[in-house]
């Protein structure tokens, strides 16, 4: 890598912001010596400009001697960023390939026929007449002889030991904020009727621990293995026979994997098992801080990393979760260039959404959305309602109200649809959105205001949160639902001259802020510090539907600050 490039690599005509402060810094860790190089970058930074500039430093052909790697990977957890990436003109040279189910079959007669499924993944010794032509090979063969190779980090993580997609020098990881969880939750597997084609003729016995699991394991994948011989013998598969195939080699590979990671005493992941309903029920295998899996997908892919996002809270946390030592890894902080006062954060707190006082808070948050509707009458909002159950419930209760025409939701089938048909739509609807806290940009009239519904600490039912919990990691816990707050009230100001308002409706949240106050960035301690209660109208769901409010969507408010913490930790868990 040459660092000294990075100032010419970056694609802008010219800087905005703290980008030209940002390249120097990151610039002055590399040449530090640093094989990692966190980058702490606010929204509106242009984190994908500045992992350009990082992805241009990678050495080329002619600078490498034989046996070092050239070129860059730049990588994402979120599709939309890739999507933002793909139609953004100054990053025109990253190379972008998906995964095969993303492309059309080119053939006549298959032209609907994603790429996975097409005849040459269905028949044995088929010669495809326009393989060079077709849009996955063409898209694959690019990108693996371009200086810069984008996709998702799911296809990076894929593409571990490819021979196409081999060791390069420069990973640029966007979005890198989660990426423990992202590796848990992709080497987690998930056995049941529904994801195992033989279930029927193994399914799991009553499983008490790990051992117990990879035994199973073992047995499944001899049986997974029979399959595919039966399958390979055939000369030409039906699409579903070709499906098939495909699921139980990426089953044989999950098992295998994990039973020998579970039977390594050398690992530093622990698996946990879930079986909730006993023998012959679906099984969930799931690893913690997956280390070994990180460095096969990740840490193997490269000799140097950039990890850029607005929310790594903890340098010492990220790298122990990570398999990083910190002794080789800087943390660079971008400066925040968004007027504080345009981005403000409002308590109009109603009580506690946990499990146990929800049914009484909903009702509550229900009315005071009416009462933000009647104080934004022109402007379009946003409601984090953290769980369908709870948007179900919210939305049941604005319908009583009488509200539902200015009001839009989705579930889980057309949460992409909906979303677009709303960001699209004229007028003021407010939009009741499930898990929209990340990667969505709504800048501008879009959305100019948001309530928070939930503090949105991860699932204490988790077989993995619990076991933390019991071994006293509340650091983590309380970082985890921080990050996620941080990442939702980015979602309404996206520019130094737009604005948006974001209100805090869960009492939990000011709580979450006093324990994890620590770990928030200085501009995040700046918002939290200045939070004020709005003067809002009185309920009037008539009003909520047009006309005049009596108070201006850009009252200042009271000056309110932080709240005490409560007794004990476990006050604002997630039931």
């Amino acid at each position: 890598m040459n660092p000294a490039r990075i100032e010419e690599e970056f694609p802008a005509p010219s800087y905005r912001g703290a980008q030209e402060q940002a390249l120097r810094d990151i610039r002055s860790a590399f040449e530090a010596g640093n094989d990692v190089v966190l980058v702490r970058a606010p929204t509106g930074s242009g984190k994908s400009l500045l992992a350009r500039a990082i992805a241009g430093c990678a050495r080329r052909p002619g600078e490498a001697k034989a046996n070092e790697p050239i070129g860059a990977y730049y990588t994402t957890p979120q599709v939309s960023q890739l999507d933002d990436v793909a139609s953004e003109p100054l990053l025109s040279d990253l190379s972008i390939i998906r995964g095969k189910g993303n492309y059309k079959c080119i053939l006549p007669g298959e032209t609907t026929t994603p790429v996975d499924r097409a005849p040459c993944a269905r028949e044995r010794g088929f010669d495809c007449p326009v393989k060079h032509r077709c849009p996955y090979f063409s898209d694959r063969d690019v990108a693996s002889n371009r200086p810069i190779a984008a996709m998702t980090l799911a296809y990076f993580m894929q593409m571990a030991g490819s021979e196409v997609f081999g060791m390069r020098d420069v990973v640029v990881v966007d979005e890198a904020h989660g990426l423990a969880e992202w590796a848990e939750m992709y080497a987690t597997i998930e056995l049941g009727p529904k994801t195992v084609p033989l279930w029927e003729a193994k399914p799991a016995p009553a499983l008490e621990d790990s051992e117990d699991a990879a035994n199973y394991a073992e047995a499944l994948v001899t049986v997974c293995q029979r399959r595919q011989e039966e399958l390979r013998s055939e000369i030409e598969l039906s699409q579903e026979e070709a499906a098939e195939r495909d699921r139980l080699a990426e089953l044989v590979r999950e098992l295998q994997w994990f039973v020998e990671d579970a039977r390594d005493p050398e690992s530093a992941t622990t698996w946990v098992v879930d079986q909730h309903d006993g023998a012959g029920t679906a099984v969930t295998i799931k690893p913690m801080d997956p280390e070994r899996y990180l460095k096969h997908t990740v840490w193997d892919r490269g000799s140097t990393f950039a990890l850029l996002s607005a929310t790594i809270l903890n340098k010492d946390a990220f790298c122990r979760a990570s398999g990083l030592n910190p002794d080789n890894v800087a943390l660079v902080d971008v400066r925040h260039t968004f007027p504080v006062e345009n981005r403000p954060l409002f308590d109009v707190t109603q009580g506690k959404m946990t499990y146990e006082h929800r049914e009484e808070t909903i009702p509550k948050i229900a009315r005071l959305v009416v009462r933000l509707m009647q104080h934004h009458p022109d402007e379009k909002g946003l409601i984090h309602a953290h769980s369908y159950a709870i948007q179900e419930q919210l939305v049941g209760f604005l319908r009583e109200f009488g509200v539902s025409d200015r009001v839009r939701t989705h579930d889980s089938e057309g949460r992409d649809a909906a979303l677009d048909s709303w960001k699209r739509s004229d007028g003021s609807d407010v939009f009741v959105s499930v898990k929209m806290e990340e990667a969505l940009d709504l800048k501008g009239n879009l959305a100019r205001w948001q309530v928070l519904c939930k503090a949105p600490y991860p699932n204490t039912r988790d077989t993995r949160v619990a076991r933390r919990l019991e071994e006293g990691q509340w650091g983590w816990y309380y970082r985890s639902a921080l990050r996620t707050v941080i990442q939702a009230c980015g979602r309404v100001v996206r520019a130094p001259d737009d604005h948006g308002a974001t209100y805090l409706a869960d009492s939990s949240l000011l709580d979450l802020f006093d324990r994890a106050s620590h770990d928030m960035p200085p501009w995040f301690t700046e918002q939290v510090d200045r939070m004020s209660e709005p003067d809002l109208p009185a309920f009037d769901p008539g009003a909520a539907l047009g006309g005049s409010s009596d108070s201006s969507s850009n009252s200042s408010g009271r000056r309110k600050g932080r709240r005490t913490t409560g007794s004990h930790p476990l006050d604002d868990v997630w039931q």
